[in-house]
């Protein structure tokens, strides 16, 4: 997982085949959104703030489940 600069998100990945979105928390938490867009992945690494683009984009707009 790619380490991303940011105060609430620690660690982003993305798998083409089954177009899961992989986040890890700063807090250690680890999640899985499916069905997430290649492109919502890509914009979601170049955002200034991940945090906000997490909320505005990702958060409640995709279904997921926490990896544990």
């Amino acid at each position: 997982m790619p380490v991303v600069e940011s105060s609430a998100i620690e660690r982003v990945d993305y798998d083409d085949a089954t177009r899961a979105l992989f986040v890890r928390f700063m807090s250690g938490r680890r999640y899985r959104y499916d069905d997430v867009p290649r492109e919502v992945y890509r914009r979601f690494v170049a955002a200034a703030s991940k945090g906000a683009f997490f909320n505005a984009e990702i958060r409640d707009r995709y279904g997921f489940s926490e990896i544990v």
